[in-house]
């Protein structure tokens, strides 16, 4: 195995690993809707994740952990992912919230913050914002 195999075979994995913690938070309530099925195939088209994988993970996500990257710019990517995988939801302060909250600690953000952050990041989505204002508001929330 290459250098380059092994980088490929990380980096799928990672994609992997945060593709199943939006898949728990779709299946949060025993069900995956029509707009959830949506952007969950959008997302594992955009992270490279092929049928059969998509098909294994949708069976066994709770088996992925939940990595933090190291840059806080991938993690408020993934923290936007997520919140429109919610908003997609339609719910607000129920289950769903409560595990975006779970998984944000989980990809790394401190547990004393995690819920304003959550809040944040729920009201951007809701204003429809892209990925790169997410980024920026999140990062001058307290400011």
């Amino acid at each position: 195995m290459s250098i380059s195999d092994l980088f490929d075979s990380g980096f799928k994995k990672r994609n992997e690993d945060h593709f199943a913690a939006i898949v728990r938070v779709a299946m949060d309530d025993g069900i995956i809707t029509a707009e959830e099925k949506e952007f969950l195939d959008r997302l594992a088209h955009n992270l490279d994740i092929n049928e059969s994988d998509y098909k294994l993970i949708l069976k066994d996500y709770q088996s992925h952990p939940i990595n933090p990257p190291l840059s806080y710019d991938v993690r408020l990517e993934r923290l936007y992912d997520l919140a429109r995988m919610v908003y997609v939801d339609h719910i607000k302060g129920d289950h769903e919230e409560i595990l975006l909250r779970k998984i944000g600690v989980g990809l790394g953000f401190h547990p004393e913050n995690v819920k304003y952050i959550v809040d944040k990041a729920l009201t951007l989505v809701a204003n429809g914002v892209d990925l790169e204002t997410f980024i920026y508001e999140i990062r001058h929330m307290n400011e």
